[in-house]
């Protein structure tokens, strides 16, 4: 593990001294291996996805697993989209005019080696990678062992596009056990961040074993309240797509919050629409649901602190607009949450007292993605307010360094009674 580490480290430092046009060209030339190599990739998936249902593997997690021509076609967008960003590297931030010929300057500087731990998506591995080389970083990946034959072809096409754009092959790392993270965990020192994205046990195993800094979020438990002032129609296209377009996801709504107001009109609406949907309902959506004769179950207290990323939804009546931010704010974790209304005022309430990373009015939370949001893909989702929060993209790998120039000033000609002043003049 330590010679992995010191050869990242080492590709670390070349890669930051890399040209843009040497990381564009490896990133344009990583889509063109990818397209090339699909049926490769396709086939390992293929294995991969037919021996984790073999060993009895969720229906959820064999879904993220499985790598499908749509899932492909997303990821070859990404690239092509992270490839077409902007070059993040050397950016001026600011600068100041300190004095005469006294300049400083905040500059965007890559991280340095990022450590990224995922299981069960293979096309994370991919998306990450090309931040990463976007962003001049280094990396060592760990996926999942029912991910490792996709893995493994895809971990070929990574370092071949780096080598043919004459870039350091080592700058991506590849590591197989769960025995090597627990040995990279000690490295802090030569590691500059680490990224779990996976399940909430494992996020909160790399949070308690290690002093290097972490960028995730433990859980995704999302939720969508339907206002009083909601556009029923609207309420019911959104709550659909939230849970169902993807329920694996862990931006998928896990919660459903009704204002008592409009409850008994909307949840026989809602639960047609989610048909196969499994409803975890209180006392007050579980007597409107039976009543007009839909099969549901009674929520119990750990419903609403749950991850399901199944056809499951905990539904809730609440009282208030107060009563539904306090129940997210209690229950949530912090992830991505939305109202949908038609009162402004009601709206700008939710948004502004939602602690959450994204808060979301009148649209699906399952807008709350990096490439949606723009960043040409994510590295992950962080619930921190540190560094990086909500979906996170190329920011999320960069820091910055100040670069002071002068001509000879020193500091004591700035002390004392004839002290020089200075400008701190911002340009």
């Amino acid at each position: 593990m330590r010679a992995k580490i010191l050869e990242a480290k080492k590709a670390s430092l070349e890669i930051a001294a890399s040209s843009a046009s040497a990381r564009t060209a490896a990133l344009v030339r990583l889509s063109e291996i990818l397209l090339k190599r699909k049926k490769d990739i396709l086939a390992a998936n293929k294995k991969d996805c037919r021996a984790a249902q073999d060993a009895g593997l969720k229906e959820s997690l064999v879904s993220r697993l499985s790598l499908t021509d749509a899932k492909f076609s997303a990821m070859i967008k990404e690239v092509t989209s992270v490839s077409q960003q902007d070059d993040p590297v050397g950016k001026v931030l600011s600068a100041m005019l300190l004095d005469k010929g006294l300049v400083l300057s905040k500059i965007s500087v890559p991280l340095g080696v990022i450590c990224a731990i995922f299981e069960a998506r293979p096309d994370a591995m991919v998306q990450i990678s090309a931040l990463l080389i976007r962003t001049s970083n280094a990396g060592i990946l760990k996926a999942g062992k029912e991910a490792k034959n996709t893995v493994a072809v895809l971990f070929e096409c990574i370092r071949d596009s780096l080598r043919s754009s004459q870039l350091p092959e080592d700058a991506i790392q590849l590591i197989e056990t769960r025995e090597a993270i627990q040995n990279l965990l000690q490295y802090g020192s030569m590691i500059d961040m680490i990224i779990p994205r996976g399940s909430s046990s494992l996020v909160r195993y790399i949070q308690e074993n290690s002093r290097i800094p972490v960028l995730g979020h433990a859980e995704g438990i999302c939720h969508e309240y339907v206002h009083k002032s909601a556009d029923l129609r609207k309420a019911v296209l959104i709550c659909k797509d939230a849970k169902c377009q993807y329920p694996a996801a862990c931006n998928a709504m896990e919660t459903l919050l009704v204002d008592s107001k409009i409850a008994g009109k909307f949840l026989p609406q809602m639960a047609k629409a989610l048909s196969g949907v499994e409803l975890r309902c209180d006392t007050k959506s579980y007597s409107i649901l039976r009543k007009k004769g839909f099969s549901v179950k009674k929520a119990m207290a750990s419903d609403w602190k749950t991850e399901y990323n199944d056809l499951i939804l905990s539904v809730k009546v609440v009282g208030s607009l107060h009563e539904a931010i306090d129940h997210i704010n209690a229950y949530g974790s912090k992830h991505t949450d939305g109202i949908i209304a038609e009162d402004n005022d009601a709206a700008q309430v939710f948004l502004s007292q939602v602690d959450s990373s994204s808060v979301l009015w009148n649209a699906s939370t399952r807008f709350a993605d990096g490439y949606r949001y723009g960043k040409g893909a994510e590295v992950g989702i962080s619930t921190s307010k540190l560094h990086a929060r909500g979906p996170s993209g190329m920011e999320a790998l960069l820091s910055y360094k100040y670069v002071l120039k002068g001509n000879g000033q020193i500091v004591a000609d700035y002390i004392g009674p004839n002290a020089r002043p200075f400008l701190h003049r911002k340009f």
